[in-house]
């Protein structure tokens, strides 16, 4: 897997995506301030950290026993980039969506 698709497959499960949110609005976070992101157990949250590490969105940092995790800007930088020059492509193809939708009125 290339190195951008890795960090949309990662993004691509909501745990994970609701994760990468709360970070992006709230900061750097211990990993049990993210339990509250899904009904699911503080082992799945770990797991669902490694796999966000693993990709590059997310990074890790040690404060004494506490796992800290935050966005990695780079990442986050490149996702951006990649939906960016993309841009074309979904205008036009929201652009036709509208003239079906008009025309089904």
């Amino acid at each position: 897997m290339s190195d951008i698709t890795e960090k949309f497959a990662a993004l691509g499960d909501p745990t994970r995506f609701a994760i990468v949110e709360r970070l992006m609005n709230d900061g750097a976070q211990p990993a049990g301030a993210l339990l509250d992101v899904a009904d699911i157990s503080a082992p799945a949250i770990s797991r669902h950290l490694k796999v966000l590490r693993e990709s590059g969105v997310i990074r890790q940092t040690v404060d004494k026993q506490r796992r800290i995790y935050s966005v990695n800007p780079t990442a986050m930088g490149a996702i951006n980039d990649w939906v960016i020059s993309h841009e074309d492509f979904w205008k036009t193809s929201l652009e036709r969506l509208a003239a079906i939708l008009e025309e089904d009125k």
